[in-house]
């Protein structure tokens, strides 16, 4: 997976961030996204004809993860979707994010990367096999200390009447907004190919550590 690596730089309004130059970027709006995705993997099969036989894999993986997306308030979302000669496509995402949260009395919430870090829930695997959630800090060349998850988690299905979860490789870095009290930059990236656990995790540290505020 390491030929992913190229980078393509996608700068919106206040932050710009580098992810592999074959990650593709749609359209998340409701209106339009499915349109959006429908000819994104019609091109993409077009130029790799190999792949026709995952293009509904696809366009469902795309969907899933633009909706998700929407619904969190994402600012980029961004996929990747490719064979390696095996029986599955790898796919992978990421989201960029603006979030804030305030206390009870009204107050925002603390970005202090160390205070946030002392607020998100680790979690051990009891067995092989079990999610787990690692936390830790870490720091963003020409941005800072940032808090950071990263694990095996089981993702509830937004408005599932089951309440059903989606096991997935998350990692989850939260890089405080100079000057926005309670503010915080989400990157996401997320993946379902549970044995790249390892390499999925290089990869959005990678790209998150090319995270840049313009504003």
């Amino acid at each position: 997976m390491a030929r992913y690596m190229e980078a393509l730089t996608v700068e919106r309004g206040g932050f710009l961030i580098k992810v592999p130059e074959s990650w593709w970027e749609f359209d998340v709006r409701p209106e339009s996204r499915d349109d959006s995705i429908r000819r994104m993997v019609t091109e993409r099969v077009r130029q790799r004809p190999e792949l026709a036989q995952y293009r509904d894999t696809y366009i469902a993986f795309l969907r899933k993860a633009a909706a998700d997306a929407w619904k969190s308030g994402a600012l980029y979302c961004g996929c990747m979707a490719e064979s390696f000669g095996g029986d599955t496509p790898i796919t992978g995402s990421v989201t960029v994010s603006l979030v804030g949260g305030r206390t009870r009395d009204g107050e925002p919430l603390s970005t202090d990367p160390a205070a946030m870090a002392g607020t998100l829930a680790a979690k051990e695997a009891k067995k092989e096999g079990d999610a787990w959630r690692k936390v830790t800090t870490v720091d963003i060349p020409g941005v800072g200390q940032a808090a950071r998850t990263y694990g095996i988690e089981d993702i509830a299905v937004p408005d599932d009447s089951l309440n059903r979860t989606v096991r997935a490789v998350l990692m989850q870095t939260f890089i405080p907004v100079p000057g926005q009290a309670g503010k915080v930059a989400l990157v996401a990236g997320s993946s379902q190919v549970l044995d790249l656990a390892d390499s999925f995790f290089d990869i959005f540290d990678a790209i998150t550590s090319t995270f840049r505020f313009t504003g």
